[in-house]
């Protein structure tokens, strides 16, 4: 039975007995009326779908509803019993033109996926927000699932009186009724226009009594568009809505400017939404956020960065993704790798966060090298055989590899070549579907390249190559031959060609600074270099320097010698970046020393001015503490973190940006009691660090580590939650809790995520950080054998991302052991025909595990 997937087989039979255009040329076309008065648990949803079909086929629409009053098609009563099963509507007889009617009951959700219903704590108000990727839009009305039955859509929405209604098109004055919903208050019709033709997953209602303010501006097609912000009343004081507007603006010229197509939509909205499982989406002019870039307590340069990448991100979709659209899910990058590049780009050039492409490094690429080196990888076009394989996709190598492969790709055409080819693109493919050839017909017309081999060895194979410096010196230390080795990992060979600098750094007044620097083509298992012959060899060889290629690099033995003494020296962000990832990778791979990485970090990290490779370094420590180094070190090495963090703030700049990165790492990383108690003080004011201030979120942290350290009650937090009675103190006291260090509160935080499937999405995910805190790590021991039993009841019972957050979240990573390595093997043999997806994901799991193991061999050497 297909329950709630859908095959891309399935799909394409379905596009071709159902066509997105009308034999009158108007194209298939949706009137969704929604009733938002009808209590706390359903909605009415009455969909008229009208379309061309092929005459005599059968099909089926998507729905997933309570129930279902009526279905019509072309005026013949259908059978909700005999036709609705496993989220499927059964329709036979198609005619030429047929119009569909459906009638049904929807339920809020409270897992951030469909319609999701949120009540605010701090003054009971009711939001109601919709995320539909990948593909949920059938949870509020009945739709054709798929990206290419593109239509336009129609909303009418009918809700309390008093409550803000935003969908894809401009909002319209509401019509007051006479009819007064379930509490007695007044309630209102929105009629909103139709959209132009796009994918049901971009359509979305947001609705509720949000605050918000306008502006505008004027587009490069000389029309005005709207811009509106939208964030709950108990948040509102604390955004900044007119720095939201000024990227927006900034986004909006370079965009335009760059892809020679104005903006194609008729305005544009931001808004800020409860308990939202991603950064944002990218709604077609109804873009939605994550409520973590409201800030409500400081918060790190890395997170307002983030927030201005994830801004230009969602803007950059408006083209890649809402006005092209991929045909089908294997073809997502053109979406998100697109967006990736051109948010970082646009970030760089035009906005004030000029170093983006360091901060790419540094985060993206991390994350891409990552994911490209699981036993899940998998190529930038990957194979999408279902709705269940592209839900566990949205990773590290279609949004980041992706990313670094366009800007290896822009580099070698030329970027205004680059630029003027994805501007064809866009005029010739407007409000279509496409696919990768079609990309790639426009960039070689406008750049001359031949560009099929290059896309069979970047986008359509797996994994990640190295790169290593073979070097030979004389007795003065001239270099007598230089060359690059290049190799893949055995399970995927591919040698690829690279554009790449090779930077040569010598320590001169304190300070490495680059004295040389050529820039090549690497391609082959060995590059001879034979230009670098005759120098003299360097304190530090920096291969791919200025970061155009996608692979790990190699430090030679006395560059990472260098590195480990002088890495703050390197005097760009950029270098240090690569550096700091070159080091990491030579550690995963178990080719140093965890505890030479635990060095570095320590004695390098404090000169570091990139607030996002100090964010992605001490999470890395972090791991290397508590994983990574030999278990018989580990206890030693997690308490000289902590003491090294903690001086390492106190010797920050008095309320600086690494000041709180470090106050905040060390109260993760306490683990003696002596530390614990330097926890308390400072939140309680008994220690003061000048220009720290304990806001609510740092005093949540603090209380967190203390909890786990078993430095604070259940009392504790019920006290900080009197006091912080909000969405995200919830959040957090759901972690602290969950992070107490005895058998109890681990068994309720279980229980209350497995047995229990009543908690909202956030809650989940904070409850299941918690209950993995590395301070509690030896009573995870206990639910090894209860993880693996709860697997597949969680996969068919749950929804995705519930699923997904529960088989991630409670695996037991932080024991990093044999145990666990052999339970995991043992679980996948046992269950070769569990879903793939799932597999997917305990495969990952599994993944870590091994490289902990190798890892902590490697440093036990």
């Amino acid at each position: 039975m297909p329950g709630e997937n859908l095959t891309r087989i399935e799909a394409q039979e379905r596009r071709a007995v159902v066509s997105p255009s009308t034999s009158s040329g108007t194209g298939m076309s949706y009137e969704v009326t929604l009733d938002l008065t009808r209590g706390p648990e359903i909605f009415g949803s009455r969909t008229v779908v009208r379309f061309t079909g092929t005459e005599g086929a059968d099909t089926f629409i998507d729905l997933i509803a309570r129930d279902i009053r009526e279905i019509t098609l072309n005026g013949r009563s259908i059978d909700p019993a005999a036709a609705y099963s496993d989220s499927r509507i059964a329709l036979t007889g198609l005619e030429r033109d047929n119009e569909l009617v459906i009638d049904a009951d929807c339920l809020y959700t409270n897992t951030g996926e469909g319609l999701h219903r949120f009540v605010d704590p701090v003054d009971g108000e009711v939001y109601l927000y919709s995320q539909f990727e990948v593909p949920d839009s059938r949870r509020m009305y009945a739709v054709f699932e798929q990206p290419d039955l593109k239509a336009t859509f129609q909303f009418t929405v009918t809700a309390p009186a008093a409550w803000a209604v935003v969908s894809n098109s401009p909002t319209p004055e509401p019509t007051l009724r006479q009819a007064q919903g379930p509490d007695g208050e007044a309630t209102a019709t929105w009629t909103f226009e139709p959209t132009p033709r796009i994918s049901s997953y971009i359509t979305a209602l947001v609705a509720g009594p949000y605050e918000s303010t306008f502006s505008e501006l004027t587009s490069a097609s000389g029309r005005v568009i709207p811009l509106g912000v939208y964030a709950r009343k108990s948040l509102w004081q604390h955004l900044d809505a007119d720095y939201v507007f000024e990227k927006t603006r900034q986004g909006f010229a370079y965009y335009e400017e760059k892809f020679n197509f104005p903006y194609p939509f008729a305005k544009y909205d931001q808004l800020f939404v409860p308990e939202f499982n991603a950064g944002a989406m990218e709604n077609a002019g109804a873009v939605t956020f994550t409520e973590t870039y409201v800030f409500r307590s400081k918060v790190t340069d890395a997170v307002k960065e983030r927030r201005v990448v994830t801004i230009l991100h969602e803007l950059a979709h408006m083209w890649f993704g809402d006005l092209v659209t991929m045909k089908w899910w294997n073809d997502l990058w053109l979406n998100e790798s697109f967006a990736e590049w051109a948010s970082t780009i646009a970030t760089a050039e035009a906005t004030e966060w000029t170093e983006a492409w360091t901060t790419f490094n540094a985060m993206e690429k991390t994350w891409a090298y990552r994911q490209d080196q699981l036993p899940s990888t998998h190529p930038v076009v990957a194979e999408i055989r279902d709705l269940d394989d592209v839900q566990v996709n949205f990773d590290g190598i279609t949004y980041a590899k992706g990313g670094s492969v366009l800007k290896q790709l822009a580099a070698w055409v030329g970027i205004e070549k680059f630029f003027a080819g994805v501007a064809a693109y866009f005029d010739k493919h407007q409000w279509g579907n496409t696919e990768v050839g079609d990309l790639l017909v426009e960039l070689e017309k406008t750049s001359g390249r031949e560009l099929g081999s290059w896309a069979k060895l970047w986008l359509e194979t797996s994994g990640v190559n190295t790169l290593t410096p073979v070097i030979e010196e004389d007795a003065d230390g001239t270099i007598t031959r230089f060359a690059i080795a290049q190799t893949a990992a055995a399970d995927y060979p591919t040698i690829r060609p690279h554009r790449l600098g090779v930077g040569f750094y010598s320590l001169e007044n304190g300070t490495l600074t680059r004295v040389h620097k050529v820039e090549l083509d690497v391609d082959g298992e060995l590059t001879e270099v034979p230009e670098l012959a005759g120098i003299a060899r360097p304190d530090l060889v920096l291969l791919n320097d200025e970061d155009l290629a996608y692979a790990k690099i190699r430090l030679d033995e006395r560059s990472l010698g260098t590195a480990i003494a002088h890495l703050r020296d390197i005097s760009d962000p950029l270098a240090r970046s690569l550096v700091w990832g070159a080091a990491w990778d030579q550690t995963r791979d178990a080719e140093a020393s965890a505890t030479d990485y635990v060095d570095l970090v320590l004695l390098n990290i404090g000169s570091e001015t990139e607030s996002t490779t100090v964010r992605t370094t001490l999470a890395q420590l972090q791991l290397a503490a508590n994983s990574y180094v030999a278990p018989e070190k580990r206890t030693a090495t997690r308490e000289r973190v902590a003491d090294g963090l903690w001086a390492l703030a106190g010797q920050a700049e008095p309320g600086s940006d690494s000041q709180l990165q470090f106050v905040t790492a060390f109260a993760t990383a306490a683990s003696s009691a002596t530390q614990w108690e330097q926890v308390r003080r400072l939140r309680d004011g008994e220690s003061v660090l000048e220009g720290l201030e304990i806001d609510t979120d740092l005093s949540w942290q603090l209380l967190i580590s203390l909890a786990a350290g078993g430095f604070a009650t259940a009392a504790h937090i019920e006290d900080a939650l009197a006091q912080d009675n909000t969405s995200k103190g919830g959040e957090l006291a759901a972690q602290a809790k969950a992070a107490l260090p005895n058998v109890e509160a681990k068994l309720a935080a279980w229980d209350s995520l497995v047995e229990r499937s009543d908690q909202p999405n956030t809650i989940v995910r904070s409850t299941a950080l918690g209950f993995t805190h590395p301070a509690g790590v030896e009573l995870l021991e206990e639910f090894v054998t209860p993880y693996f039993e709860m697997l597949l009841p969680i996969w068919k019972e749950r929804s995705y991302q519930i699923a997904q957050y529960l088989i991630t979240g409670l695996y037991p990573a932080p024991l990093a052991n044999a145990a666990l390595r052999d339970a995991t093997l043992a679980w996948l043999d046992a269950n070769t025909d569990a879903p793939a997806a799932l597999r997917r994901l305990v495969k990952e799991n599994l993944a870590g595990v091994e490289r902990a193991i190798a890892v902590q061999e490697r440093d036990a050497a």
